[in-house]
C-alpha cells in the first residue's frame, strides 16, 4: 500500500477516478479503490499501458465494461501534466502516449466528468432557449415525457435507471386463446356426451340430463429470441429488464438469447430479484458483444425447442438488427420455417427508428418477407406501442405496403 506523504496526493487521484467510473455506471466501491493502489503499486506508472491494465483489470469484470472504461481512462487521464506530477512522485521518467480520438463519448460518462461543473455562460445562453420555447409552447414538458421516448442509445446513467424501473412496471395486455381442451359448462353450446351418460347412471338410464361445455382459452405462449451481438448491446440489456417483468406476470414466456450461439435464459428470469436474474443470465451467456450469426441460431432454435415452445398459438417476437456475420446465409429459410411454426411472427428492430431506414442489408432483406410486423425497439414509447399491437386481434398481416412503410404512416 502506498502510505507515504506525496503518494498520497497520487492516490487521491486513483480515488476521483474511480468516483468517476461509479457515477458512469460501474459498480466500484471502497475495496477495489484499495485494490487499485495496490495493482498499480506493483506494476508502477514508467509504462501508460501497465498503468492501463493495472486498472482495468481491478475496476472491469464485464466485457460490457470495457468501452465505458475505456473512454473514462483516456479522458480522465489525458492530460500530460497529470502523469508528470505522477512521475515526479513516484519513478523518473515516464511514456505519456494519448491515445488517439476514440468514438464518441457515451452520455453516461459525460455527465459522470461533468459532475459537479459549472456550466460556461455560453453554454447556459443556449440552454436557456430551447427550454424556454419548449415549455411555452406545450405547458405540459416533464422529465418522464422525455423519458418515454428517448433512445436507449443516449441515454445518461441516471436515465438508464429510471428507464429500469419503468420497464418494470410495463405490463403485456392478457389477451387468450381457444384451446383444444374443454371445461364443463353449464351454458356451453355443445353436448358433453361421456359427462350426460355418466349423470344417467344415477337414475338407472330413465332420466338423461344434458351436459354441456365450452372450450378453455389460455394466454398463449410468448416467446422471445434476442440478439446480443455488439451493435445491440445496449438495447439487449434494457430489454432484459422488460422481459424479467414479463415473465414474473405471467406464465409461458420463453426467453433465449443469440450472437454466435443460442443460450435458453428462460430459467434465469424467472428469478424474483431483477439483479440475481440478469446475473445468473450474465453468467450463463458466453457469446456477449460478439459477432452475429442470424441463421445459424434459428437453424438451433426450429431444431431443439420449437416443437417445445411453439404450441398453443404462441407469440414469437425476434428482437435484431438484422445484421449477419454470414450475410443472410440461410437466413430466409430459417426465418420461414420459424414463421409457420407459430402464430403471430413479430420483428423488433431497433434500426427502424430512424426516417430514411431502408432494408439494405442483406439479413433485413431476408427477414422481412416472413414476419407479419415489423416495429421499432428503442424506447420506452415503442414497448407501449408494442402492448398495443400484442392486443390487437389482427394477427396475420395481410399483403400491401412494405411493413416498415406501415409504421411511418
Amino acid at each position: 500500500m502506498i502510505v507515504s506523504a506525496e503518494t498520497g496526493r497520487f492516490a487521491v487521484n486513483i480515488m476521483h477516478f474511480a468516483r468517476t467510473l461509479r457515477a458512469a455506471g460501474l459498480p466500484v466501491g471502497t475495496g477495489r479503490i484499495l485494490q487499485a493502489l495496490e495493482a498499480v503499486e506493483a506494476v508502477g506508472v514508467g509504462d501508460r499501458g501497465d498503468f492501463y491494465w493495472a486498472l482495468h483489470a481491478v475496476f472491469v469484470n464485464r466485457r460490457d465494461q470495457r468501452l465505458l472504461f475505456d473512454q473514462a481512462f483516456h479522458v480522465f487521464w489525458r492530460n500530460p501534466q497529470i502523469l508528470e506530477r505522477m512521475m515526479s512522485l513516484l519513478l523518473p521518467s515516464v511514456r505519456a502516449e494519448l491515445k488517439r480520438q476514440g468514438p464518441e463519448l457515451a452520455r453516461r460518462l459525460e455527465d459522470a466528468l461533468n459532475l459537479g461543473r459549472r456550466p460556461r455562460d455560453d453554454d447556459r445562453a443556449r440552454e436557456r432557449e430551447p427550454e424556454r420555447i419548449e415549455i411555452d409552447a406545450t405547458l405540459t414538458w416533464s422529465g418522464r415525457e422525455l423519458l418515454q421516448g428517448r433512445d436507449f442509445e443516449k441515454m445518461s446513467a441516471e436515465e438508464v435507471a429510471l428507464a429500469k424501473a419503468a420497464l418494470r412496471t410495463i405490463r403485456l395486455p392478457r389477451w387468450e386463446q381457444p384451446t383444444r381442451r374443454f371445461r364443463a359448462d353449464p351454458a356451453g353450446r355443445s353436448i358433453d356426451l361421456r359427462l350426460t351418460m355418466r349423470r344417467s347412471l344415477r337414475s338407472g338410464g330413465d332420466l338423461i340430463e344434458l351436459a354441456t361445455r365450452s372450450r378453455r382459452s389460455r394466454p398463449p405462449p410468448l416467446v422471445a429470441i434476442c440478439d446480443i451481438s455488439g451493435s445491440m448491446d445496449r438495447y439487449a440489456r434494457m430489454l432484459l429488464h422488460f422481459l424479467h417483468a414479463v415473465t414474473n406476470d405471467r406464465d409461458r414466456v420463453y426467453s433465449f438469447l443469440f450472437g454466435t450461439r443460442l443460450t435458453n435464459i428462460t430459467r434465469h428470469l424467472r428469478h424474483k430479484d431483477v439483479d440475481v436474474a440478469l446475473e445468473k443470465v450474465t453468467g450463463a451467456v458466453q457469446d456477449w458483444s460478439g459477432g452475429t450469426r442470424i441463421g445459424a441460431c434459428l437453424e438451433d432454435f426450429n431444431r431443439q425447442w420449437a416443437r417445445r415452445v411453439l404450441g398453443q398459438n404462441a407469440v414469437v417476437l425476434l428482437i435484431t438488427d438484422g445484421l449477419d456475420r454470414d450475410a443472410g446465409a440461410g437466413l430466409a429459410q430459417q426465418t420461414e420455417r420459424l414463421h409457420k411454426s407459430c402464430h403471430r411472427l413479430i420483428w423488433l428492430n431497433p434500426l427502424l427508428r430512424f426516417d430514411g431506414f431502408a432494408p439494405k442489408s442483406l439479413g433485413i432483406r431476408a427477414i422481412l418477407p416472413h414476419v407479419d410486423d415489423f416495429r421499432p425497439v428503442h424506447s420506452l414509447d415503442s414497448l407501449t406501442a408494442l402492448g398495443r399491437a400484442l392486443d390487437d386481434r389482427g394477427w396475420r398481416r395481410q399483403g400491401g405496403r412494405p411493413l416498415w412503410r406501415e409504421e411511418r404512416a
